[in-house]
């Protein structure tokens, strides 16, 4: 099985900050992984990393067989999709559904005079239809609630058929029944043994799909823990973690936690 990313002895500074302290960490074609952590553990960090739009200040990143800084990232950044919040951003509202999904062939946020072929047309449609978003696809991006944004931007992510595919705490401002019906949508493509190599974020380990292999427990930009997740996620890594007395639970292939 191929290595989609290689993170060996890694440090991030920005100013006195250390975001990213010593990480190491192999993910390769197949995984699905999920990091966990406190605010400010360095989640987000690891995925700006993981998308090639930041460096290290020390050690090695191989993404996709490539080494950041021997690499033109603009060659990479197709190769990888992401759905998280400071892409959303970028979206205007006043684009169409069906144009914020295709445009990503480009790697373009809005149309503007690209000329884009059936295929590029039926792979944006498929998607729509994939993430139960189809009905979605002559309103405006700035129209759509919280979940039907959230769905709309994975169907984005994976429209170049991306190898990695980083998801930034999907289920974020989410009701019980839209995190509830986006789980289902994520297990189904955990499951799927087509689906890209997959890094999700979450704070919540309700949130963590059936299908997921492997767990990064973060705090102070470290490694907790690292390995398969029956084996990574335990009460112990995750007491440390938060730096308080947890007890996990996995019931029905659902996690959860609560002060022990």
């Amino acid at each position: 099985m191929s290595q989609v990313a290689q993170l060996e002895g890694v440090v991030i500074r920005r100013g006195i900050a250390t975001l990213i302290d010593g990480l190491s960490l192999t993910i390769d074609e197949g995984d699905r992984w999920v990091v966990i952590g406190p605010n400010g553990a360095g989640k987000t960090t690891l995925l700006t990393l993981l998308a090639a739009q930041t460096y290290p200040s020390r050690g090695t990143v191989s993404l996709l067989g490539r080494t950041l800084g021997r690499v033109d990232v603009f060659e990479l950044r197709p190769r990888i999709g992401v759905a998280a919040q400071t892409v959303a951003n970028r979206i205007p509202a006043d684009e169409k559904v069906f144009d914020v999904v295709m445009s990503a062939a480009y790697g373009v946020l809005g149309r503007w005079h690209e000329k884009y072929e059936d295929v590029d047309s039926d792979r944006a449609g498929l998607l729509l239809r994939t993430w139960h978003a189809d009905h979605l696809s002559q309103r405006t991006f700035g129209t759509l609630s919280e979940g039907e944004r959230k769905r709309v931007e994975i169907a984005r992510a994976l429209m170049t058929d991306p190898e990695l595919l980083l998801l930034d705490e999907p289920s974020v401002s989410l009701d019980l029944a839209g995190r509830e019906t986006l789980v289902r949508s994520l297990a189904n493509l955990c499951l799927d043994p087509a689906a890209p190599a997959t890094v999700l974020v979450t704070h919540h380990l309700e949130e963590i799909p059936d299908g997921i292999t492997h767990a990064l427990l973060l705090n102070h930009g470290q490694a907790v823990a690292a390995g398969e997740i029956s084996q990574a996620l335990t009460s112990e890594s995750l007491s440390e973690t938060y730096e308080m007395p947890l007890k996990l639970r996995y019931d029905e292939g659902r996690w959860s936690a609560r002060s022990a």
